[in-house]
């Protein structure tokens, strides 16, 4: 039996190596090839479960467990193929429908598909971003022309698009408090800053930062407003501050990653999208990521 002075001995010891955890060293989560060439998505639902599009076949989403237990979700109804997936509090999903200028919802109890919002003036909806009230907006880039533009899509799906004359429009994200929007553009290699105005207008466009190389895929926020970004091509993700100032960059495996979630027991799971191995990597984080938190406060 240990004397109580041998045992928090011991737990001296133990402290800092429970403190040293490795952080922003990626590794596999699901198995190599599980996925299509189109994996997207990702995202995260209440109980840490990791949704991503076209696995195994196109069409589908697949679904891994946090123990990293792969399985068919849902087959996306016609000629639907799915890109960018986000929850709401409610932990209804929406996923957008490239081919067919939708964005389609999933009922989490049914797993009925209906379209939730259609305009046949999208080229093909891309990355989706919500707010904390559930409204969604759309990137939607136009490849061939190097343009894109952004939707704004109300809790009732009425459709408005917000911003045009842009880049190609990829990774879109909400600052935590909800009063501006951020949308990257692949081609052009820039990220840029819009504000959110009281009728969901987008005004006040600013540059947040112009990388020299390299493309731009998905992109998320932690609960401080940092930029996670995909590095498409260059096997990276960024991790950029509000202010436009490259805090980290991670090693994901493969020179292909698409898109970002955050989950894990704590938020601070990484969970990354990677066409070159078909699979889906994870890396920890210092900070929990912004929809973690919001599944958080919403039980």
């Amino acid at each position: 039996m240990f004397k109580p002075i041998a045992a928090v001995a011991l737990l001296a010891l133990l402290v800092p190596c429970l403190a040293a955890e490795e952080q922003f060293v990626a590794s596999p989560f699901s198995a190599k090839n599980g996925f299509t060439p189109g994996i997207e998505g990702p995202a995260c639902d209440r109980e840490g479960n990791v949704f991503a599009v076209n696995f195994q076949r196109q069409q589908t989403i697949g679904v891994v467990s946090p123990d990293g237990q792969e399985k068919s979700y849902v087959t996306l109804p016609g000629t639907s193929v799915g890109n960018g997936i986000r929850f709401d509090l409610q932990g209804i999903m929406y996923v957008a429908d490239y081919v067919n200028h939708n964005v389609l919802r999933v009922d989490p109890k049914t797993r009925k598909i209906s379209v939730f919002a259609h305009n046949s003036q999208m080229n093909q909806p891309n990355d989706l971003t919500i707010t904390k009230d559930g409204t969604l907006f759309a990137s939607d880039p136009n490849w061939g022309k190097s343009t894109g533009q952004i939707w704004r899509i109300d809790s009732r799906g009425n459709v408005r698009r917000v911003a045009a004359n842009l880049g190609t429009t990829n990774g879109i994200e909400v600052s935590p408090d909800g009063r501006t929007l951020y949308v990257n553009e692949s081609v052009q290699r820039n990220v840029w800053r819009f504000a959110i105005d009281s009728e969901g207008n987008l005004t006040d466009k600013q540059l947040v930062k112009k990388f020299p190389d390299f493309g731009f895929d998905g992109m998320r926020c932690d609960v401080d407003g940092n930029l996670y970004i995909t590095r498409h091509g260059k096997g990276t993700v960024v991790k950029l501050s509000p202010q436009g100032v490259v805090l980290r960059e991670v090693d994901v495996l493969g020179k292909h990653p698409t898109n970002i979630c955050f989950g894990g027991g704590d938020g601070r799971t990484a969970y990354v999208t990677e066409v070159e191995s078909r699979r889906i990597v994870q890396f920890r984080v210092d900070r929990p990521g912004l929809s973690w938190q919001r599944w958080q406060e919403s039980r």
